[in-house]
C-alpha cells in the first residue's frame, strides 16, 4: 500500500491490522466473505517619503470595521489580516468595530460570527464588542449620541445643514439625471434655506436628514499605497447625508467620529474607499481634528480579474471552516497572491507573515486569488500541524471524533481509535492529504474498519490466493523489524516469482484487495 510503504519503515507492515488482511486470504476459500507576538516596536515609515507616523502619541492603532449585514468573507478577512499584521509588526493594537448603523440590513448572528471567525483564523482583536476596551462601546448602534452631537457641532459651525427633501423629490432628481445621461447627485437645494425656514420646518416635525457641506479646495493627501491623491468631490457629488431620517449616522460620519475617539492612527481599508477619502478629510478639517494616516489596499479579485462576489457563496469564512480548511492556509493564500512581504513562498504562518511584512512593498495592483490552489496550501499547513506535537494531539482528537461519526457501527477493533495508531496514520499520510476529512472517505475506510471482499473477487484474480498469502506472512515474519519500504518493492517482486501462474500485477491487486478491500487505489502504487 502506498499509504504505508511511501512513508513507513516498518510500523504498519508489522501491525495486527495489516496481518489480519493476509490471514483473511488464507481462510478465504472456506467462506464467501471476510470482514476483514511577535511585537517589534520600530518607527513606522514607508518608502518614497510616504510616512506612516501620526499625531496619536506614537501608538499604532488600527481597526477592522465591517458591517454585520453579512458574514465574514475572504475580502474582509484579508483586510482584517493586513490590519492585524500591521499592528503586530509595530507593537500596536488591532481593534474590531462593528458598523451596524444600517439597521434594516442587519443579518441575525453576523456580528457574533465575524468575531468568531477572526478568532478562528488566529487574528483575534485586542479590543472588540466581545472583549471590550478603553474606548468602547465597539458597536456603532451604541454610540448614537456621539454621532448626533458631532453632527450638531457641524450644523452650528455651518459645515452641515438640515435637509427636508422628500424621498419622492430625490427619486425624481435621480430619474432626471439618468434620463440626460448624467450621474445622479443631490442639487444641494436645502443648503440655501434661511434659518427661520429651517426652524419652522423643524417645529412642524417634518422628516429630515443632516447633510455635510462639500466645499471646493480639497487638499491632497498622501496614501501609504497609492501615493498622492486628491478628489475634488464638490464638483461631482451633491452634499452627502451624515445623519439619516431615523437618527442613525451614515458611514461617512460614523467612521471619522469613531476613528477620532478611538484614537486610530492608521486606516487600512479597501481601495474602493480611496475616492471618498477627500470627503472624509473635509469633515476632519471642519471638526478641527487630526486625521489618521490612510492606506488603501488593492482589491482581492478572482484569478480571471473578475470581482470577488459574496454571491459566490463559497467565499465565506464559515464555508471554509466547515470544509476542513485550516485557518493558516487561508491567511497564507490570501497574502501569497498579493503583496507587502519580503518573500512570496508558500507555507508561511502568522508569525512569519508578521516578520516578513513590509508596508512599502504593498503595490497598487489587484491581488488575483486562485482558490484551486487552496488544497495545496492546506496540505502544506496540515503537514506542519502534524509535525508539531501539540497540534498533532489536537488533530488526533479531531480525527477520533470524525472516525466515530463516520464508522460508529462498523468499527470492530478499538485500537484504531487509540491515539498512537491515529498519530501514526497522520505521520504516514502527511504531505499526501489536504485535509483530515480525506481520511474518513471510503478510500481510506480500511484504516478504521475491517475490509470486506468476496470469494468471487479473489478467484477472479488468482487460484493461488492461499499460497500467496502464506508467502506474504512468511516474508513479514522473516523480515520483522527489518521490513522497510526501501527493500519491500524488491521483496514483493521476488515473492511474486514464487507464484506458479499468477503474474506480478495480479499479485499486487490481490494484496491491495486483502489490505483495503478496494479493487484499486492510488495509495498502493509501490506494491
Amino acid at each position: 500500500m502506498r499509504l504505508w510503504l511511501s512513508s513507513c519503515k516498518r510500523c504498519y507492515v508489522n501491525s495486527e491490522v495489516t496481518q489480519r488482511g493476509f490471514h483473511g486470504l488464507v481462510a478465504v476459500s472456506h467462506r464467501t466473505s471476510v470482514r476483514s507576538d511577535r511585537r517589534t516596536k520600530v518607527k513606522v515609515t514607508a518608502s518614497r517619503g510616504r510616512c506612516c507616523s501620526s499625531d496619536h502619541g506614537g501608538e499604532v492603532r488600527v481597526r477592522f470595521a465591517p458591517s454585520p449585514t453579512g458574514f465574514l468573507h475572504l475580502g474582509g478577512l484579508r483586510t482584517a489580516l493586513y490590519n492585524y499584521i500591521f499592528a503586530k509588526t509595530y507593537g500596536g493594537s488591532f481593534i474590531l468595530r462593528l458598523e451596524d448603523t444600517d439597521q434594516s440590513r442587519l443579518v441575525p448572528g453576523a456580528a457574533e460570527s465575524i468575531e468568531d471567525m477572526l478568532e478562528w483564523a488566529g487574528i483575534p482583536p485586542d479590543e472588540s464588542p466581545r472583549r471590550g476596551g478603553p474606548v468602547g462601546p465597539y458597536l456603532q448602534s451604541q454610540r448614537l449620541d456621539l454621532y448626533n452631537q458631532t453632527a450638531l457641532q457641524l450644523v452650528e459651525s455651518d459645515h452641515a445643514y438640515y435637509c427636508f427633501c422628500s424621498t419622492q423629490r430625490l427619486e425624481l432628481l435621480k430619474k432626471e439625471a439618468l434620463k440626460t445621461g448624467q450621474t445622479p447627485r443631490y442639487d444641494n437645494r436645502c443648503r440655501h434655506l434661511r434659518a427661520n425656514q429651517v426652524q419652522e420646518k423643524l417645529a412642524q416635525g417634518l422628516p429630515h436628514v443632516i447633510r455635510f457641506r462639500l466645499e471646493a479646495g480639497v487638499e491632497p493627501f498622501e496614501d501609504l499605497i497609492f501615493g498622492w491623491n486628491r478628489h475634488e468631490v464638490a464638483q461631482v457629488e451633491g452634499d452627502p447625508v451624515v445623519i439619516k431620517a431615523d437618527g442613525f449616522p451614515t458611514y461617512h460620519l460614523a467612521n471619522i467620529v469613531d476613528d477620532h475617539y478611538m484614537k486610530i492612527s492608521h486606516v487600512l481599508r479597501g481601495s474602493e474607499w480611496l475616492i471618498s477619502t477627500s470627503k472624509h478629510l473635509l469633515m476632519y478639517r471642519a471638526l478641527g481634528w487630526q486625521p489618521p494616516t490612510f492606506g488603501h489596499l488593492p482589491l482581492l479579485m478572482n484569478k480571471d480579474g473578475s470581482k470577488l462576489s459574496k454571491r459566490q457563496g463559497d467565499i465565506f469564512i464559515q464555508s471554509f471552516q466547515r470544509d476542513g480548511v485550516l485557518p493558516e492556509a487561508l491567511l497564507d493564500i490570501t497574502t501569497n497572491c498579493g503583496s507587502g512581504f519580503t518573500t512570496n513562498r508558500m507555507g508561511r504562518r502568522i508569525d512569519e507573515l508578521i516578520s516578513e511584512f513590509s508596508p512599502s512593498k504593498i503595490t497598487t495592483h489587484s491581488a488575483l486569488l486562485d482558490l484551486e490552489k487552496l488544497p495545496e496550501f492546506n496540505r502544506i499547513h496540515l503537514q506542519q500541524r502534524i509535525e508539531d506535537k501539540e497540534q498533532c494531539h489536537l488533530l488526533v482528537k479531531d480525527l477520533q471524533g470524525q472516525i466515530q461519526l463516520a464508522y460508529t457501527a462498523e468499527i470492530q477493533d478499538k485500537e484504531v481509535l487509540q491515539e498512537d495508531y491515529i498519530s501514526r496514520v497522520l505521520h504516514l499520510r502527511k504531505g499526501h492529504i489536504s485535509s483530515l476529512r480525506e481520511l474518513v472517505t471510503p478510500g481510506y475506510s480500511y484504516l478504521w474498519v475491517r475490509p470486506s471482499f468476496s470469494h468471487q473477487q479473489v478467484t477472479a484474480l488468482t487460484s493461488e490466493a492461499q499460497h500467496i498469502a502464506s508467502l506474504v506472512l512468511r516474508l513479514m515474519e522473516e523480515r520483522g523489524e527489518e521490513l522497510a519500504v526501501d527493500h519491500l518493492s524488491k521483496d514483493l517482486k521476488t515473492l511474486a516469482k514464487q507464484a506458479k501462474s499468477t503474474k506480478y500485477r495480479e499479485v499486487m491487486k490481490l494484496l491491495r484487495l486483502a489490505l483495503s478491500g478496494l479493487g484499486f487505489s492510488k495509495h498502493l502504487a509501490y506494491l
